[in-house]
């Protein structure tokens, strides 16, 4: 908690006495939200955590300084401000020096919350390996992150858009054990079942801190992965879904889309083409997530 981190008193009292803290991501509001929505799901998502009874965590880079615990003028200024970088862990201290203000990724979030002795992360969707990786060799540096830090991080799986058997063969090789909340099948970020499964399911918060508290115990340290379908109810049509997808997919190849801007190109085409509905369906999975996470930092708190 020294150097160029600065985790903010509340966080930090939380932290020291042993109180839930839940932290979040800020990419989904700096770059993943169309504004002015994106305050909107920032700002919420830190309500129902205090309704819960947790201390928020919003992490972020704010002119060059990373911040455990945003303040919500901070959460404004990133989500209005033109011009923020996006930070994984490697463009962090660059970043700083620069003074540059940044929403961080998956893994930087992760790396800046363990170092500020936070255990819990709740973002949308975790990065993976991507379609044709074979040949370009492109996987979201969320995974080796993750699985060098202690956490628990709860998301809905990866982004449809990813290999996902080939992601879940790297979380394997990693060492990062995977999780369904209350299933064995494996959530698709829009979809509440990719069509691929997992080996163990978990029934409540509880048994989670207590598999964290076993790793930590063993001296594990890498990521527990919690994937956290939507409810069917809620989730895009997965017919509809398929047809998005191998369109999209179609539409990069044929324009020539290829490394970072596949992401950006492909979510972008599904919002278009399911005329904003892929959106609020991400709006809903952050939600669960966010809630999951907090009732996990309880539990976990309540067993310290």
């Amino acid at each position: 908690m020294t150097g160029p981190l600065v985790v903010a008193p509340e966080v930090r009292s939380a932290v020291a006495a042993g109180e839930p803290v839940l932290a979040l991501e800020s990419t989904i509001f700096t770059h993943g939200l169309p504004r002015p929505r994106n305050l909107d799901v920032a700002l919420e998502a830190e309500a129902r955590v205090r309704a819960l009874g947790v201390v928020p965590a919003t992490i972020g880079l704010v002119d060059g300084r990373p911040t455990v615990g945003l303040t919500p003028d901070e959460i404004e200024r990133l989500g209005t401000t033109d011009g923020v970088v996006k930070a994984s862990v490697r463009d962090v201290p660059v970043a700083a020096v620069k003074r540059l203000s940044a929403g961080t990724t998956v893994a930087a979030t992760a790396y800046l919350a363990a170092r500020a002795g936070v255990g819990v992360f709740s973002t949308g969707g975790l990065g993976g390996v991507h379609r044709g990786a074979a040949q370009t060799f492109d996987e979201s540096a969320d995974l080796p992150a993750l699985a060098g830090l202690p956490l628990v991080v709860v998301s809905a799986g990866v982004k449809s858009i990813l290999d996902i058997p080939l992601t879940l063969e790297r979380l394997e090789t990693l060492g990062l054990a995977v999780v369904g909340y209350r299933t064995t099948d494996y959530p698709g970020f829009y979809v509440a079942d990719s069509g691929h499964d997992i080996e163990y399911s978990v029934d409540s918060p509880d048994e989670i801190a207590a598999i964290a508290r076993t790793r930590d115990g063993l001296g594990i340290a890498s990521t527990l992965l919690v994937a956290n379908p939507l409810p069917a109810e809620r989730q895009l049509d997965p017919a509809e879904h398929d047809s998005v997808l191998r369109r999209a997919l179609a539409a990069a190849e044929a324009q020539g889309v290829s490394g970072h801007d596949t992401t950006p190109f492909l979510l972008d085409f599904f919002q278009r083409e399911t005329a904003g509905r892929s959106l609020d369906v991400n709006v809903e999975v952050y939600r669960g997530n966010v809630d999951l996470g907090a009732r996990i930092a309880i539990a976990l708190a309540d067993a310290s």
